[in-house]
Parts: C-alpha cells; structure tokens; sequence
C-alpha cells in the first residue's frame, strides 16, 4: 500500500514538473508572440462613476500589476514624468482602478511564473478628466431610477475648484458646454456649493416630471474653472421619501493615502441645514442609519460647518476607527437620521523612518474649500517613501513645539520633517527670533529623542489673496521675518529648501498657479513639495 502511494505521488510531480517545464518553454519562447506586444487597456464605467480598467487576457497563466501614477509638476530638474502612488494586482483581465482626485494614470504589466511577459501598457489616461475642465457627474436618475423632490447630485471633483455653480433647467440647454446660464429652460443657479455635491430642493417644481441639470467648477474670484458638464436628465418621482441623512463624501478618495493623525471627517451636506454632530467609534455602531447615538461611541463633536469636521485631538492608536454625521437643528435635536458608518484604519505606527511635523500646510488642504482629509493635498501623498503626518491646522511654531512630546515620541520617528511658523509670519505679534526659538527647542527634543530634524524652509505668502480669501490681515514685515527665519534653517545640518520654487513671476510673492489663497499650496503645490523631497530621500537615515 505504502509503495502504490509513493509511486503516486511521484507521479503526480512528475506530471507537475512536466507542466511547469512546458510553462517554462512558453514563457522563454512566447509561441504566441506576446512579448513584443504592450497590453492595450481600455475603461468602462461601473456604478457610481468608478472605472474598471480591462485589456486582452494573455493566453499564458500569468497575474497583472496595476500601478497608478500620477503626473509631476515639470517644475524640479531631473525629476521622472511620472510618480507612482499605488500598485495593486490580479489574475483576470480587468481591474477596479482608483479613481482619485487629480487627473491619474494606469499601467498594466503582465508576469508570469518565470518573470515579466511582454511589455507594459502605455499609461492609460483617467478619462474623467477633461480638457477644459468639466465636472463628471456621478449621480445619475433615469426614468428606471428616479430621484426624490430632494436628490442628491453628485459629481467628480475638479482639481482647485473652491466652489460650484450648479443650474436646473426645464429642458436641455440652448448650448451644451460653455461657461454661461442657458438662455432656454433655466429655472434657478447656485454658487453656494463648496464640495462636489449638492442636495437640490425641487418641491417648488411639481408641475414637472422631468428636469436637467448640470454643474461649473469656479475659482476664487467666481470666474470660471473650464466649462459646464453635459446637460443630465433629472427624472422625479414625487411621491418618493427624501433622503435624511448627510451623504459621506468619498467619492474621489486618493489611492494609497493614509488618514492624518488628527483626522478630519466630511461629508456632503443636507439642504439647508449647517449643524451637525460628528460620533465616532471603535466598533461598527449597533444599528446602521438610526437616530440615537451609537453605545460605543469614543468621542463626538457638534460643528456649524456644513461639509466637514476637525478633530480636535490625535488619534495615534492603531486600529479601526468608525464615524457617521447626523444633522441637527439649532437647538440641537436630531434631524432625520445618521449617515452610514465610514471605516478608517491607523496602522501600528512604532519606530517609523519618517513623520511630517507642523501646520496647516502639512495637515493637508487648499483651494479654501477642501480639508486635509482630501489627501490630494497632502505632500505626503507625493513622497517616494512611507511618512506619518503629525500635522495640525492652526499651529503656529509655538503651538506645534508644545506638543512634540505628545505626538511625535510616541511615533519614534528616525526622521522629522518640519515645517511650521507660517502662520507666525501673518502674526504682527509674532517675531522672526520667536519663530527661531522655537526651532531650535523643536531641533533639541529631537536629539534628545535620537530624532534626525530635517527642517524645510517657509515658503513665501500672498498678504492680497490671503485678505481676499480669509479676510485676515497680514503682518506687512512677513517677508524680512521669512528671511530671517530661513537664514537659521539654512544653518541646520538637515534642510531642504523649498522657499526659492514657490515664487511667482516677480520674485516677491507665492505664485497664485500653485496656491489660491496665498496661503496653502494647492494639489501642483502639494505636488512640488514632494517633489523636491525625493531629491533628498538620499540623505535619510
């Protein structure tokens, strides 16, 4: 018995070792004449706007690698046209791929037992991104799906749109495209849309079964970013419930990003309702949608913004996390019903070999309207290597100082990046040699901690679109305290210099091209600062 066995198996590797052998040949050989043939993918849309990428199966026994890139800014010397932010893998012949923020960049692979089999595909262009910029709709209510008297119209962001325009109409358009209101069938514009996405209100139409509508991105001043989306139908069943409760905004979410440690939750909001009460958890809640708060709820706060929320306190625990919005009323009652339960994950985070440490510009957001949680303004979604963002909205130098020990010890970074005193520069109050005080203790807790401090020098502000955006002064020396400041960086033994990429033409403010409100880099600028990063990763322990 035990002889039979043996010969059996001996037989089955044999026939295993046959077959591998003839994959071994196909490979080497390629009968088929594959390897001199890049894959040609292609898109087709899925539901909700999402973008599966698809090419020809290759007739070997083989996987795929997607990788995502994205575009660099052209503005570093020697840099490469691309930069890769994700890479995900499968065996069939098509692949959900991430849509993302900013226009992205797809490229298929194939391998095999043996290696690579022939060439990868020509970056494949994300098709939601056109040129002029034109917003792509999500949401979409046929006649076999129609909406409520108050739907949701969502749409793809535009990249550095503060705000939208979006326009209802009794019937197409006059012209399709374009930057103005229809001449035929406008019924009512708003500008009031400060995230991509809108709760129309279309009670005051029940005479109609039928409308249209469509969307503009718009700049700082108003003035248009690109041209109308095509015109969509919007069919209307009256007698169909309106939807209570605030929609997550993640709809563009950026591939491979990770949450900030000081989280920031957004959604897009209800008709006409500004308070909201933000709960979050480390369970699932006990009961999807519903009214009452969650048991398990660790923490919660009641904001009047009506798209996002800041934590106020890090959340540096690995783990799962769970949030959901409701709407309330101004005396705080509840106001319909909790939004689904979004899931977020921080990793164990112990001895890292890199953390960003400082403001605003590092928390992430720009273009006025987006927070840090749309990690397209994020550097750190830029850089070639993993790095932690201890980032904190509002800090001047000496508010980050005061929490070093709170949050960057426990993460034992081996490298700091450090970038604050910005908002120090806007602070008539706040000198250049306080700003240098701080640094220096920043630098000090560093080697006590056996930190290696990198510190990046301030970039230089715009005092006339800060005014025009935050309706804040600046402190007319900004300029002198920036020298003076970066001076003392430039004397560090680890810096880089991010000062001299961020000027505009005259040499004198920071370019509007890479940040609308002259104060935080927008997705180029974001972009740029990684850029310039990688040049050094070199030179990290």
């Amino acid at each position: 018995m035990k002889t039979s066995i043996l010969k059996f198996l001996a037989f089955l590797a044999l026939i295993l070792a046959c077959v591998i052998a003839i994959i071994f040949v196909c490979e080497k050989t390629d009968p088929f004449g594959c390897k001199g043939q890049p894959l040609a993918a292609s898109f087709v849309e899925t539901e909700n706007g999402r973008l599966r990428l698809t090419w020809k199966k290759l007739p070997y026994p083989c996987w795929y690698r997607v990788e995502t890139y994205a575009k660099t800014t052209g503005r570093v010397e020697g840099e490469p046209e691309y930069h890769l932010l994700t890479t995900g893998t499968t065996r069939e012949n098509a692949y959900d791929v991430p849509t993302g923020a900013i226009p992205m960049y797809y490229r298929v692979t194939p391998y095999g037992l043996f290696g690579q089999l022939g060439e990868a595909s020509e970056p494949v262009a994300n098709p939601i991104y056109r040129d002029p910029p034109q917003p792509v709709l999500i949401t979409h209510y046929p006649q076999s799906a129609p909406a409520s008297p108050m739907p949701f119209l969502v749409w793809h962001g535009v990249p550095a749109a503060v705000c939208y325009e979006v326009e209802l109409l009794s019937e197409p358009p006059a012209e399709e495209g374009g930057t103005a209101l229809s001449k035929s069938g406008h019924l009512e514009s708003t500008r009031e849309v400060f995230t991509n996405g809108w709760q129309a209100d279309l009670r005051k139409y029940t005479k109609y079964t039928q409308l249209y509508w469509r969307v503009r991105a718009l700049g700082l001043h108003l003035d248009a970013i690109g041209e109308w989306s095509k015109a969509e139908p919007l069919v209307i069943d009256w007698t169909k419930e309106p939807p209570d409760a605030p929609l997550l905004n993640d709809f563009d979410d950026m591939p491979g990003a990770e949450m900030p440690i000081y989280p920031v939750y957004r959604w897009i909001p209800l008709h006409g309702i500004t308070h909201y009460e933000v709960e979050l958890m480390t369970q699932p809640p006990e009961e999807e949608g519903g009214t009452q708060p969650s048991n398990g709820r660790v923490w919660s706060r009641v904001v009047d913004s009506a798209a996002n929320c800041y934590d106020e306190y890090a959340r540096p625990y690995a783990g799962d996390y769970y949030w959901r919005v409701r709407a309330l009323d101004a005396k705080g009652n509840t106001m319909g019903h909790y939004s689904k339960a979004s899931h977020f994950v921080m990793p164990e985070r112990e001895h890292v070999r890199a953390a960003m440490f400082g403001d605003s510009i590092t928390h992430g957001g720009g273009a006025v309207s987006y927070p840090p949680s749309a990690l397209e303004y994020s550097y750190g979604t830029y850089l070639d290597f993993p790095a932690v963002n201890l980032g904190r909205s509002g800090d001047t130098s000496k508010t980050t100082l005061a929490r070093f020990e709170q949050d960057v010890v426990p993460m034992h970074p081996e490298n700091l990046l450090i970038l604050t005193g910005t908002n120090s520069l806007r602070d008539p109050g706040i000198s250049a040699d306080d700003v240098i005080r701080d640094l220096a203790r920043i630098k000090a807790l560093c080697e006590q901690y056996g930190i290696r401090p990198i510190f990046l020098t301030l970039m230089p502000i715009h005092p006339q679109n800060i005014k025009f955006a935050f309706h804040t002064d600046t402190d007319p020396k900004w300029h002198a305290k920036m020298d003076h400041i970066n001076a003392y960086i430039k004397a560090q033994p680890y810096f880089i210099d991010l000062e001299p990429y961020f000027y505009d033409k005259t040499h004198t403010v920071l370019d509007p091209a890479l940040s609308i409100d002259g104060l935080h880099p927008d997705i180029q600028g974001k972009q740029l600062m990684g850029e310039i990063i990688n040049l050094h990763q070199d030179e990290l322990q």
